[in-house]
């Protein structure tokens, strides 16, 4: 064999290890739920004539994710009864987690926002917290079955399951629609859920998994809860780190949760959204991942998440930029490929360093609380007043500001790096133990 296939060959054999493809499986299980009640849910709504505040407002059910590390400790504790026996206890919640999901994904599909909207908010709310308390178990197992090197890798396979189900679940919902109706739309995605679970058969239960005590009586109970916290915020720069969780995504959420209400107003058709949108995103994204990959394992994880930070801001210029020229299938190939593929490299260099900060005695409920607070002002801000602002300053103006709303945190996480404060916040999931 050639020196250069040799080279490719080493290049790839990472990628195909078991914990880094049942990753890419824990992903896909991960991204669909999200998708059908983001952008696909947004779609909808503007089909059926909902007006804009009401449709912003439906980002609130995505806020049930960022309360998730709340239950957290109970997925990180609780033995589920039978099942815990014969699957462990990371795999007996996931194949509850997955049913779970899937049944409320069915009540959002038979859900009609134009004759009941009571049943599409009860459907959203019981989506997003089947979704949410998925991906924490998700996320932990994800963790534990990684050794410390393969972080980057498979968080760069997670994200492309994550992308792959949210766009297998966004192509399938859409076309469905176009040609029957958005409930068999839905339905149609219900076997997603369980492509984590049926990859966790053949993964094992991780090897990296603490197995807590039993949990006697409301103070050992409480204690389960404020441990996690005590022992993250005991660390050097704890509260800066958790700043800059808390805001690096603002301008990036707000932008993307009000994308597909900027297409239905532009005039663009539904099989214009799904080749403009749901196809040159995906692809654009995996081309992202794959250098997020190269970025993260060259620049190391320091310098990559603060390029990848840069690049997030800037791509929101470009829908300001699709806002201005109105309907233009080539600035919306565009706007959509450029921003996926900075999300793809910031998909897995910030989720590497997410995970590294997650301590293995901890991992669901300090991971939860990360990944929930990632994105939790930027979906609260969405929910409540995304609709009026895009009435009061026009969709170019709204998507500059949501640049602008960007520059903190990347300026926090350069202060950061230059004061040591990202290596010493590390916890025990991403050092050798």
């Amino acid at each position: 064999m050639s020196e250069t296939g040799q080279s490719w060959l080493d290049g790839v054999r990472p990628y195909m290890q078991r914990a880094p493809l049942t990753a890419l499986c824990l992903g896909i299980s991960s991204g669909f739920p999200f998708a059908l009640l983001a952008a696909t849910l947004t779609n909808r709504l503007a089909d059926a004539g909902i007006e804009k505040k009401s449709i912003s407002a439906f980002a609130l059910a995505l806020l049930v994710y960022s309360f998730k590390w709340i239950w957290a400790p109970v997925i990180d504790r609780a033995r589920l009864p039978v099942l815990a026996d014969m699957l462990g206890q990371r795999r007996s919640w996931l194949w509850v987690c997955g049913v779970a999901t899937a049944l409320a994904v069915m009540v959002l599909g038979l859900a009609d926002p134009a004759a009941d909207m009571r049943s599409v908010v009860i459907g959203a709310l019981l989506l997003g917290f089947a979704g949410a308390t998925f991906d924490i178990v998700i996320d932990a197992y994800r963790i534990e079955l990684l050794k410390p090197e393969q972080l980057g890798i498979g968080s760069g396979m997670s994200q492309y399951g994550w992308r792959l189900g949210a766009f297998f679940a966004a192509s399938i919902a859409l076309a469905v629609a176009n040609v029957s109706s958005w409930t068999l739309g839905y339905i149609a995605c219900m076997p997603f859920a369980f492509a984590g679970p049926v990859a966790s058969l053949f993964a094992g239960e991780p090897e990296r998994h603490h197995v807590p005590p039993p949990t006697r009586g409301f103070g050992e109970a409480l204690g389960a809860v404020i441990a996690p916290l005590k022992d993250f915020f005991q660390r050097q720069g704890a509260f800066l780190v958790l700043l800059f969780v808390l805001i690096h995504k603002i301008g990036d959420t707000i932008a993307n949760l009000m994308i597909r209400d900027l297409l239905v107003t532009l005039g663009f058709t539904k099989p214009e959204i799904l080749a403009g949108d749901v196809w040159v995103g995906f692809f654009a994204l995996l081309v992202g991942i794959f250098v997020g990959g190269i970025l993260y394992a060259r620049l190391g994880m320091q310098r990559s998440v603060l390029v990848s930070l840069i690049l997030m801001a800037v791509s929101n210029l470009s829908f300001a930029g699709l806002a201005a020229t109105g309907h233009s299938m080539p600035m919306l190939a565009f706007t959509i490929g450029f921003e996926n593929f900075a999300s793809g490299i910031g998909g897995v260099t910030v989720v590497a360093y997410l995970s590294a900060l997650c301590d293995l005695r901890f991992t669901a409920t300090q991971f939860a609380l990360l990944s929930a607070g990632a994105a939790i002002l930027g979906r609260f801000i969405t929910g409540t007043t995304a609709g009026a602002l895009i009435e009061g300053l026009g969709y170019v103006d709204f998507y500059l500001l949501t640049t602008l709303l960007a520059l903190p945190g990347i300026l926090l996480f350069w202060w950061m790096m230059r004061a040591g404060l990202i290596e010493a916040s590390v916890g025990s999931a991403g050092v050798e133990e």
